[in-house]
């Protein structure tokens, strides 16, 4: 090799380092780029969570993430397609495009974080435990050793198994009022059918969002809360790892939806209360 040949391999190997190094800023806005073009914006949420997430009498996906998932699509331009995958595909991330967002009610706990960003928390939700309206226990220390339903992969069921990690701001602490004898793990909101059954015939109690105890109540379900919640939980807005100016752009839409009064019409809609803020 001679000496000429010998510098041009090396420039050539500091433009390949270069290339490596500045590959993942060049798909830098590469989401927001696609939804801008596309006018389509796909948004993962849930099927059967209600009020925050559900299929109407018309069978068309209705509630509060829904709302909010379409009013950030028209705050972009864009039209709102909306993805069911599943809770456990939807935390996970590495979502390959399939969606650009999930508004979904996911709390952004440290272990989420890493493989998924969290642009903005939109709202709060009090955690409640539920139990049969014939059940005679009364308060959260009862169900110590009891069978306590939940869903998979939740918060919820981070809390029962003491592993609960809530880092966002201004949350209020909270400590581990019980230690289940039995934790069963659901896919969906299913937990509630089965403790609707009877006290104690398949479940002692659910741990679950208040606002979704408080609809299952509203629609007839033999259910009843126990006693005062748990925690506060933060819900977020999810996107998949690193495209900060995507996430930029949604955290400044949320950002307006609270300060011209949105976000907290949307939740008094469906909650009957201002959620918007830890309580």
């Amino acid at each position: 090799m001679t000496c000429n040949q010998h510098y041009s391999a090396i420039a050539l190997s500091i433009i390949g380092l270069f290339t490596v190094f500045a590959t993942p800023a060049a798909f830098a806005g590469a989401t927001l780029d696609k939804v801008e073009s596309s006018h389509e914006l796909i948004v993962a949420t849930n099927a059967d969570y209600p009020p925050q997430a559900f299929l109407n009498e018309n069978n068309q996906l209705d509630g509060f993430d829904i709302d909010v998932a379409k009013e950030i699509g028209k705050r972009l331009g864009a039209k709102v397609t909306l993805a069911t995958p599943g809770w456990e595909v939807m935390t996970a991330g590495k979502w390959s495009g399939r969606w650009q967002i999930a508004v979904g009610s996911i709390t952004p706990t440290k272990k989420r974080l890493e493989v998924l960003d969290f642009p903005s928390v939109y709202y709060y939700t009090p955690a409640v435990f539920a139990v049969h309206k014939n059940s005679t226990l009364q308060k959260v220390a009862d169900l110590n050793g009891k069978k306590v339903g939940v869903v998979s992969a939740s918060t919820y069921e981070n809390y029962l198994r003491h592993q609960l990690v809530v880092d966002a701001a201004n949350v209020p602490a909270f400590t581990y009022q019980v230690t289940p004898g039995e934790i069963r793990s659901y896919t969906d909101a299913d937990d509630l059918s089965d403790l609707a059954i009877g006290a104690g015939t398949r479940l002692d109690a659910v741990l679950q969002a208040q606002p979704t105890i408080l609809a299952a109540i509203a629609k007839g379900m033999p259910i009843r809360q126990l006693d005062t919640p748990v925690f506060y939980e933060p819900l977020a807005i999810a996107t998949d790892k690193g495209d900060k100016e995507f996430d930029d752009k949604i955290a400044s839409i949320v950002d307006a939806m609270k300060a011209d009064g949105t976000m907290k019409q949307l939740s008094q809609k469906w909650y009957g209360s201002d959620f918007t803020s830890a309580q």
